[in-house]
């Protein structure tokens, strides 16, 4: 099957192979073809140019791009969409001035999320966490991360992974699956977290690699929720099954756990809303990706991830959703990238690499997605008619997506 875009008023992202990640001041160049046309052959990128060079090519299907700009799709690298019913309920608490930590201590929060899921069937999680897929894909998501953390029993964990998996086999698009069962402590083990950590390690782990379920480990590194010294107990029994870590950190306070990250070799260290120069310090040379989560902060109303300091740093910078029941229960990389630019103080072109070719580092796809390359998968959006590129972030709250294809094929 070939597809052939024409006239297409601007090819966004365009990059050679070797490109995996950009980092620091690399981030504000966006390179870029006009009056392009673009040709994909069984689900991959085959061609492109410039139309004053447009050879004769027979397509099973040409697209006018007349007035348009096709890029790549985005890339959300943290997300947690398998979950059971929502938490709205507390969203009203939180407006009535109840802190995120005071709804989790009156038995909110991750423990009312696995309260909700171990009482739903897989096929019921399944239907639901599909839509929200389906929901996704529809605003240019074409490759995504999953986790799960929201069963906080082996059995209810399992699950989770179970429907990741199937959703991996259902749909076309990267599905990325992560153990998080260290998301937060169960109700029966409020007073133990030692007894929950040893169920983490001694069956968990040994039955989520059995199944082969996952490819990522992650841990809520935080005060009243799992301690450094508990990341490297993970993260250390996790490297015997080969998983690879992604952290939460730095959400509501620093207390070392991107150095733990650091240590570890984690692709990704997720939340980073407060951070400080030493922690700026400890991810200088690494190979860990930082991944801010804006409407998360928007939810919140907490501070949004510095994105000056860490880019002025000449460090890489992810976006993604956190699209999650409890603190974003919104999947829309497009308002991502807007309040990157509102709130962050992005620059477009910092904000859409963040979101497409370090998005992809973040969840191991640097090879074949996240930019216009020959050769990479035919994951692309194709915008409505706009002035140009950064009227994206700038009209937030609307997509001005045209079409999404995966593989080459209109969803």
């Amino acid at each position: 099957m070939k597809l052939l875009f024409k006239n297409i008023k601007e090819l966004l992202q365009v990059r050679d192979n070797g490109v995996t990640k950009l980092s620091g001041a690399e981030m504000k160049e966006l390179p870029s073809l006009k009056n392009a046309w673009l040709l994909t052959e069984n689900g991959k990128i085959a061609d492109f140019g410039k139309m004053e060079d447009f050879p004769q090519i027979n397509a099973d299907e040409t697209i006018n791009a007349s007035g348009k700009i096709l890029m790549p799709g985005w890339i959300d690298s943290h997300t947690h969409i398998v979950y059971a019913g929502n938490r709205e309920q507390e969203f009203v608490d939180r407006i009535n001035g109840l802190t995120y930590e005071e709804i989790a201590n009156k038995g909110g929060g991750i423990p009312n999320s696995a309260e909700k899921l171990q009482q739903t069937s897989e096929e019921d999680l399944y239907n639901q966490s599909e839509k929200r897929l389906q929901e996704v894909m529809k605003m240019g998501t074409t490759a995504i991360e999953i986790k799960s953390g929201y069963g906080l029993t082996t059995q209810a964990e399992l699950k989770m992974l179970r429907v990741i998996k199937k959703l991996r086999e259902n749909y076309d698009l990267p599905v990325k699956s992560t153990f998080l069962g260290a998301h937060a402590l169960p109700k029966e083990y409020k007073d133990n977290k030692e007894g929950y950590l040893n169920l983490i390690i001694d069956e968990m782990l040994p039955k989520v690699a059995e199944e082969n379920l996952a490819e990522y480990v992650d841990i809520f590194c935080e005060k009243g929720y799992f301690t450094v010294e508990d990341t490297n107990r993970l993260l250390s029994a996790a490297k015997k099954y080969n998983l690879i870590p992604k952290i939460h950190v730095n959400q509501f306070n620093s207390i070392g756990g991107i150095k733990a990250g650091v240590e570890h070799e984690a692709l990704s260290v997720d939340h980073l809303e407060v951070m400080n120069p030493e922690d700026i310090e400890q991810l200088k040379g690494s190979g860990t990706m930082p991944v801010a989560l804006p409407s998360c902060s928007l939810f919140l109303g907490i501070p949004y991830t510095p994105a000056r300091d860490i880019l002025d740093a000449g460090l890489p910078l992810a976006l993604a959703t956190d699209y999650n029941p409890g603190s974003t229960p919104n999947g829309n990389m497009n308002l991502v990238v807007s309040l990157a630019c509102i709130k962050m103080k992005m620059t477009p072109e910092e904000a859409i690499n963040a979101a497409t070719i370090n998005a992809a580092y973040a969840i191991g796809l640097s090879e074949t997605h996240g930019s216009i390359t020959k050769g990479k998968a035919a994951n692309l959006i194709l915008t409505e008619e706009i002035p140009s590129f950064g009227f994206l972030p700038y009209s937030f709250g609307a997509n001005h997506i045209d079409s999404v294809f995966i593989n080459g094929k209109k969803i």
